[in-house]
């Protein structure tokens, strides 16, 4: 007959492992199959999961999120931007090539038309034809040409493009303290999750244990069989929530790995958080904070420098153009005409008749800068405002949580005194049920309360401008 492993008792310990596992321990191949069974074990059991702490969870995000990524990228754009505009300082070469078939061309020169000189005669001495018959013919031209009053008009140009990367790089601040607080709200919202979902495992023990308890007064005829079956659909409602809330945990999880910028199926646990603590200080320096962190705050500011510098690029297109040119014309197969013209000198362009076409756009730049006026002082109000009622919202949400937690520890310790009377027979099963209901509002009370917390934390801290 073959052997079977069945354990003997409710320890889980076998024959196989009372006697003939010590015998064979005792031998060399015991020994390997010792070792064998060892590994398997091993093997078998499940690891769990990486943990990732919130500070952790942050980090990846800001190097890895691919919004993030991308403000970094307008970033490094911006540098080329700026370099681009440096290359408006240095010269500049043109070269102007056409290739054409040149219809007959014909020189008439009279005879003595360059006039007549002793010993020569006339010159010509004759009418003088030249013909130039149709034949393809290049024209070339280059030109190099050194700015000079352009020079102001292009270190403006560099002074915004430099403007514009700083504005960008707040901008980037603003995108990863974004990131920080969706990271963070994620993050909580996955402990709230496990909470929920370590109280319903207690709630199971406790309903089993509610189970095992009514069964045995329903076998002593002091208590209804229905009873028995409320507590049985108790348990059934019990493990359905324990399995949505598995769900709900895994979606989480996959958000926050899109947020952290890697693969959805990487697997991790998360952390406890700190308990409650008062380091927010006072109103007034957390919105002085804000004013001078928010990366908004200093992007208008930033815009604001922008439109101005931008009203003075208007302005200085009042100022001539002036070159330092060399040029060079030439001419191939063309008959009479030299082949070769080379000049150096300044060029000067302007445009002094424009119908009045700066001063408009001097205006609308102008404008421009009241506006960015107004929308600077508008977000500083609404940025006041924000950390005003973060503040709030943060001190509100403190004071729940203590309350929720001390309403939680009385429901537990009613529900331990009800199921110690009733385990006595003292009181119904209807009074334990409605306290287990009581404490399972509470639990949810004491959970939404700490999540409140902690997403009012998070807040808080992303309108003070903290990075």
């Amino acid at each position: 007959m073959p052997y079977k492993s069945i354990p003997d008792d409710d320890s889980g310990v076998t024959t196989f492992q009372k006697g003939v596992f010590p015998m064979l321990c005792r031998l060399p191949i015991g020994f390997l199959i010792c070792a064998s069974l060892t590994l398997m074990a091993q093997e078998a059991k499940p690891s769990e999961p990486p943990p990732l702490t919130l500070d952790e969870a942050v980090g990846l995000a800001q190097a890895n999120n691919r919004q993030v990524k991308n403000a970094i990228l307008t970033a490094a754009i911006d540098e080329d931007k700026i370099a681009e505009a440096r290359t408006y300082r240095l010269p500049s070469l043109s070269i102007y090539a056409l290739g054409s078939i040149l219809t007959p061309v014909n020189f008439t020169f009279q005879k003595g038309v360059f006039g007549n000189f002793p010993g020569i005669g006339s010159v010509p001495p004759t009418n003088t034809n030249i013909h130039t018959p149709s034949r393809p013919t290049f024209y070339g031209f280059m030109q190099l040409s050194q700015p000079l009053s352009q020079q102001y008009k292009v270190g403006l140009n560099i002074r915004l493009a430099e403007l514009a990367r700083v504005a960008d790089e707040q901008n980037l601040r603003g995108q990863k303290q974004s990131v920080v607080n969706q990271v963070k709200q994620a993050y909580y919202a996955i402990l709230q999750t496990q909470s929920s979902l370590a109280s319903n495992e207690e709630n199971l023990k406790f309903d089993r244990e509610l189970e095992r308890t009514t069964i045995q007064l329903v076998n002593e005829k002091t208590a209804l069989k229905s009873e028995s079956m409320d507590v049985k659909a108790r348990i059934a409602q019990e493990e359905y929530n324990s399995l949505a809330l598995s769900d709900t945990l895994a979606s989480q999880k996959e958000q926050l790995n899109i947020l952290l910028g890697r693969d959805i199926r990487t697997e991790f646990s998360v952390v406890e958080g700190p308990e409650a603590t008062s380091t927010e200080g006072n109103l007034e320096e957390a919105q002085t904070k804000a004013l001078s962190a928010r990366p908004e705050l200093q992007e208008g500011r930033l815009r604001l420098q922008q439109a101005q510098l931008n009203r003075r690029i208007t302005k200085a297109d009042y100022i001539p153009d002036v070159s330092l040119t060399v040029s060079n014309l030439s001419l191939v197969d063309v008959n009479l005409l030299p082949s070769n013209v080379a000049s150096a000198g300044v060029l000067i362009k302007w445009n002094p008749i424009d119908w009045g076409r700066r001063n408009h756009e001097l205006a609308e730049a102008s404008k421009q800068i009241e506006q960015s006026k107004n929308s600077l002082n508008d977000s500083e109000a609404q940025v006041l405002v924000e950390v005003a009622t973060k503040f709030r919202k943060l001190a509100e949400s403190r004071a729940l949580l203590a309350a929720a937690k001390l309403q939680l520890d009385a429901e537990r310790e009613k529900l331990r005194v009800l199921m110690n009377q009733y385990g006595q027979k003292v009181v119904l099963l209807k009074d334990v049920l409605q306290q287990r209901s009581s404490l399972e509002g509470a639990t949810n009370q004491s959970s939404q309360a700490m999540l409140s917390f902690w997403a009012a934390k998070a807040d808080f801290e992303k309108s003070v401008g903290e990075d």
